[in-house]
């Protein structure tokens, strides 16, 4: 049984690298690892990190999975430093959707479900709402991959230790 999932996995992993490979394989691309996105996950593992849960939900839905694989990828393909002032224009968060379109368009060809998907991520706090089932998706998946990195940050700030004094128990935090 565990041979049979690792085999389906293996296989749906090629599939996934087949679906981004002329994306992933790019300098300009792999450039997003020099940004930090959420606590010390950088851009680029943020943006790998939903491409490869939104190319999995898709394709069980039985969705467009490589659009969804690619735009996913792109989707915080801004290029900048959003937490020092002054390295980009406006509210990061409601203009990078924007920014990573324009950039992206300037250096790969892309579907309008890419487009899109890159562009609605950020619904609800963007006004635009998704067009194709795969941008809602990817919206989401960003959604639940951006709280776990940023909950898994505050956690590796506090080490919590449990002291054990007598018959209570008390719960001591200590920041690194």
């Amino acid at each position: 049984m565990d041979f049979v999932r690792h085999m389906k996995n293996e296989e749906l992993l090629s599939i996934y690298e087949n679906c981004i490979s002329n994306l992933i394989e790019t300098e300009i691309v792999q450039s997003m690892d020099k940004y930090i996105q959420h606590g010390d996950i950088t851009c680029l593992d943020h943006c790998k990190n939903v491409s490869l849960k939104s190319y999995k939900v898709c394709k069980f839905l039985k969705l467009d999975f490589k659009s969804a694989a690619r735009g996913a990828l792109l989707h915080d393909f801004f290029l900048y430093d959003w937490h020092i002032p002054g390295s980009h224009v406006g509210l990061h968060g409601f203009r990078h959707s924007k920014i990573s379109l324009s950039n992206a368009k300037k250096h790969f060809e892309l579907n309008e479900k890419e487009k899109d998907i890159i562009l609605t991520h950020m619904w609800p706090l963007t006004l635009r709402p998704p067009r194709f089932k795969e941008s809602f998706v990817v919206s989401m998946v960003d959604k639940l991959c951006s709280s776990k990195e940023i909950l898994y940050h505050i956690y590796k700030r506090f080490i919590v230790v449990l002291v054990k004094g007598g018959k209570s128990r008390r719960i001591k935090v200590i920041k690194k």
